[in-house]
Parts: structure tokens; C-alpha cells; sequence
């Protein structure tokens, strides 16, 4: 009769503690609106996630090995990777409708290569994607055209230039395609910190409920504007000029397939075709402001400084789309890596490290920087030794050096010689550039598979660039020196030396040239 009695009080607490379990926790299902990419009519597919909210507080029951904040190009590549690796995955996108940007266009191929590399190539097909096969450039009446060095690779390598939007969508629906990969709509508002260790993000949902989510990895990739890298980095944001974007239709380019750079005053413009109907234009604008557009300042200033300074081809098109009003603006900013190592977090993409857009490398270096993350995680099975993970992580800062360095000296040194200056020697220097490149051989393939990301080699690029500075000097020294001409060349060397060291320095002379005696660069798998 007792065994009866103990067994009926034990089965009633068990179903008391359920109900009151019960009336304590509820769970509940949100869809979040996914527009499928290269979907021109915008139908939203949808990612289901689940959380439980306990005691009022809102809690992701899904355990995460990765939470990624923001799903641009390089979220949703790495969301994509790591998923396919086997990871859970969760990402935090603010806005996942489809981007309207007027940067990110333009692929170089060693950006495609490193696509192929993660098996995300076919992002890029059924997007109307252009094939780019070079640039041209054109200055004071005159043009040469630098091909990409592609002859020893596979048939279909090459750029590839599109709407920046519609890449983003096709590597989300990618990504979320994977079981394990969850995509979710919310602004992230914190990391959460326990003892120096980041253990997840707070952020508030499409419906505007705060949420906090927990992983042993957090990996921030929330853009140029990020609200989260001031504690993972310290951001030195310098932004040398702003673009004004422009969509050019019914014209054709003077060289089909090529990225087009005008060496203008004051500083370059970029033409190159984002589909089949539609030419992308960027001006680009010394300083932080533009002519205001409101006022008619900017329209005034583009038909009447810029237009003529492009191409006859292009030139009524341009001036059709500035009295049409279609113009954004968008600042270009720069910002060199300077992490601070934390357990349970990294940064990636823009909101780790930025370039001056010129060169179109920014996807490039993202993606070459998931492709060194992939293989350092690769080996590992559990995240959950933060420290020792971010001990061994700091090889990652060493191992991406080689492309992203030598593409953002690149980037920077370019911008300041092909902008205008009223500096006699910076002038030559600008002009001697250009002749170097229409020389040919070796002289135009060197830099372009700098630029293109084929040839990852510092050295490579101070060879080149010091190369177009003596070819400078002895353009000025010959047939007859002068005293007047001795002096310029000196100043040209000079001017190159100050164009190009600081930016080395930003880079760190060490990791650049000398990786191999950074202690990091050797770091092993923790043992698990």
C-alpha cells in the first residue's frame, strides 16, 4: 500500500512539474522573408527559426557551433562554408531583402577562382553576370588595354560583373538551403561578454522582440558601417573621397568585357557593365562631400566637368542619366586590419579591413579570407576552448596576409597616383604610370595580375611600383638632364617613397614580407 502511495505522489509531482513547465515556456516559430536570388519578381522564401522565451526572457534553442552577424558576401559565403563543413550555423542579417549597392559589382578572377574554391561558382550564373576579361585605360586622349593573364587557367576564369544585389541573394539562398544553416532577420545591438569572452549576440527581431543567442564562435561580418568592430579592433576609418553612382543604358563600351578607368580630373572614373543592358558608372570625388543633389550642384558639375572627359561613346548616355536624377552617393572608405584577439569572436569582410573600392578587390580579399578560415577550422571538432581557439586563430592575421596586403597597398598607392595634382612631380608620376602599363609584356601583365588577385606577392608589387617610378625619372633625365628635371625625378622618388611605405606600414612590414617569422604563422590545432 505504501509502495502504491509513493509511486501515485511521485506521479503527480512529475505531472504538476510538467503543467507548471508548460504554463512558464512557450515556444513559438518565426518565418523570415528570404527574397530568392536573381528572383525578379521577389517572391520571398522563407528560413524557419525556433526560440523559447522563459520567464520573459526571450532564448535561441537551437544550438549554434557559429553565429554570424550580417549576410552580405562575406557572411553568407562563410555561413555557406562552414555549413557545408558540417557546422550549425546561425545568421543574424539586419535587411534580407535583396541590396541595392553601387559597389561590389565587379569580381576580379582571382575572387572567382577562390568562388570555385568554396563551390559557390554558380552564384554568379543566372544573375546576368558580364565576363571580364581586362581594363582599359584612357588619359588625355589616349587608351591602352591590359588583358588578365589567363591563359594557363580553366576556360570559364575570368572577372565577372554584376548587380551586387542579386550575388548576395544567390549565395543566401545557397547558404540556407543547407539544413543546418539558419538565416535570421534582426539587428544585432551587443555582444555578450562573460569574463573577456564573447558568448553570443543580443539582438531584437523583424517583430522587435530582444533575443539573446549563444555560440562558441561569433563571427562579425556586419559591413563598412559595422556598430560592432569598435570592441573586436581598433577602426582607423580614413575616407579619402565618395563615389557618385550612375546606370547607364543603350550605349556600348569602347572595349566590351573590360573595365574601363579614366584618368580624369581630379581623380578617376569607372565604367564597366553590370549586365547585358546596364553600364555602371562611378565618379569618384576628392574628400568627404559631394555637389549638393538637391540644389542641382551635383547634375551641374557632372554634364559640365565630368562628361567631357569620358569617352565620345559614352558621353550621351551619361548626360541622359544625369538629367534623369538616377544618381546615389556613397562614401569610399579605408581601413587597415588592427584586431584585438578575443576568445569567442572575429571579425571578417569590411567591418574587419577596407580598401579604396578603385581596384574592385574587396570580394576577393573576403572571399581569400574564408577560404584560410575554412582550412584553420577544418580540423577542429569543438569550439569551445575560446582561449585556446583564439590563440591559435592569430595565425589567421598572418596566413591572409600575402592577398589581402598586396591588394590594399595596391589599391591605395593606385588611387593617389591616378588622381590629378597640381604637384609637377605627382603628375609625372601619373603619366609615367600609364606609359609603363602601354608598354606591354611584362611591364602591363605584372601589375594587372597584382590587380586581378592571380599574384598575391608584396615584393612583386613594390618591384612594379618603384619600376614606374624610375621609368619616371628617366623619362625626365632623358635625352638632356637639367638641374630643374634632377630635381623632380628626386621628388618623384620621393612622392612614390610617401605614397607607398605608409600604406605598408598600416599593412605591418613583418606579416607582409616576412610572415614565416611571425610565432603565429605555425601555430597547430589545439589537441581535442
Amino acid at each position: 500500500m505504501s509502495d502504491q502511495l509513493l509511486i501515485a505522489s511521485v506521479s503527480a509531482s512529475v505531472i504538476g512539474f510538467i503543467l507548471i513547465y508548460a504554463f512558464f515556456v512557450t515556444k513559438s516559430v518565426r518565418k523570415v522573408p528570404v527574397t530568392a536570388a536573381g528572383n525578379s519578381n521577389g517572391k520571398p522564401s522563407s528560413v524557419t527559426t525556433k526560440t523559447v522565451s522563459i520567464h520573459g526572457e526571450c532564448r535561441s534553442v537551437d544550438d549554434a557551433d557559429v553565429i554570424i552577424v550580417g549576410a552580405g558576401v562575406a557572411g553568407a559565403a562563410l555561413a555557406h562554408t562552414l555549413g557545408k563543413d558540417g557546422r550549425a550555423v546561425l545568421v543574424i542579417e539586419r535587411d534580407l531583402t535583396e541590396p541595392d549597392r553601387i559597389v561590389g559589382e565587379l569580381l576580379q578572377p582571382g575572387g572567382y577562382l577562390k568562388l570555385i574554391e568554396l563551390g559557390l561558382q554558380d552564384c554568379v550564373e543566372d544573375i546576368d553576370a558580364q565576363r571580364v576579361f581586362g581594363y582599359a585605360l584612357f588619359k588625355d586622349g589616349k587608351n591602352t588595354r591590359l588583358s588578365y593573364p589567363l591563359e594557363k587557367l580553366q576556360a570559364d576564369v575570368a572577372g565577372r560583373s554584376f548587380h551586387n544585389g542579386r550575388f548576395i541573394q544567390r549565395m543566401r539562398e545557397k547558404a540556407s538551403s543547407l539544413p543546418n544553416v539558419q538565416l535570421q532577420q534582426g539587428t544585432v545591438s551587443s555582444l555578450l561578454e562573460d569574463n573577456g569572452t564573447i558568448k553570443g549576440v543580443m539582438y531584437k527581431t523583424k517583430t522587435g522582440e530582444l533575443t539573446k543567442t549563444y555560440a562558441p564562435l561569433t563571427i562579425v561580418c556586419d559591413g563598412c558601417f559595422s556598430n560592432l568592430r569598435s570592441s573586436l579592433c581598433n577602426p582607423q576609418v580614413d575616407v579619402p573621397s565618395c563615389f557618385v553612382g550612375l546606370i547607364l543604358e543603350n550605349c556600348q563600351l569602347p572595349y566590351e568585357n573590360h573595365g574601363h578607368v579614366i584618368l580624369a580630373d581630379p581623380s578617376p572614373i569607372l565604367f564597366y557593365r553590370i549586365s547585358s543592358t546596364e553600364i555602371r558608372c562611378l565618379v569618384d570625388v576628392p574628400g568627404q562631400k559631394v555637389p549638393s543633389l538637391s540644389n542641382g550642384d551635383l547634375s551641374k558639375y557632372l554634364k559640365t566637368f565630368v562628361a567631357p572627359q569620358i569617352p565620345p561613346e559614352l558621353q550621351a548616355a551619361f548626360v541622359a542619366t544625369v538629367d534623369k536624377g538616377n544618381m546615389r552617393t556613397m562614401p569610399n572608405r579605408s581601413m587597415a586590419a588592427a584586431p584585438y584577439p578575443t576568445p569567442g569572436a572575429l571579425l571578417m569582410g569590411d567591418a574587419f579591413n577596407m580598401r579604396h573600392p578603385l581596384t574592385g578587390g574587396g570580394m576577393t580579399v573576403a572571399l581569400s579570407d574564408i577560404v584560410v578560415l575554412r582550412n584553420l577550422l577544418m580540423p577542429l571538432h569543438d569550439l569551445h576552448d575560446s582561449f585556446t581557439l583564439c590563440s591559435y586563430l592569430e595565425s589567421f592575421y598572418t596566413l591572409r596576409k600575402p592577398v589581402a596586403s598586396t591588394i590594399n597597398t595596391l589599391a591605395g598607392a593606385l588611387y593617389k597616383v591616378f588622381s590629378a595634382s597640381p604637384d609637377e612631380a605627382r603628375q609625372e608620376m601619373r603619366e609615367a604610370c600609364f606609359d609603363y602599363l602601354s608598354l606591354g609584356g611584362v611591364f602591363s601583365n605584372g601589375p594587372i595580375s597584382l590587380l586581378s588577385g592571380l599574384n598575391p606577392r608584396p615584393l612583386s608589387l613594390v618591384v612594379h611600383f618603384f619600376a614606374v617610378a624610375i621609368y619616371g625619372v628617366g623619362r625626365l633625365l632623358l635625352p638632356f638632364p637639367s638641374i630643374k628635371r634632377m630635381w623632380i625625378g628626386a621628388r618623384l622618388i620621393s612622392g612614390a617613397s610617401g605614397i607607398i611605405f605608409p600604406i605598408i606600414k598600416a599593412e605591418g612590414i613583418r606579416q607582409m614580407f616576412f610572415p614565416a617569422t611571425v610565432p603565429a604563422y605555425y601555430r597547430a590545432p589545439p589537441t581535442q
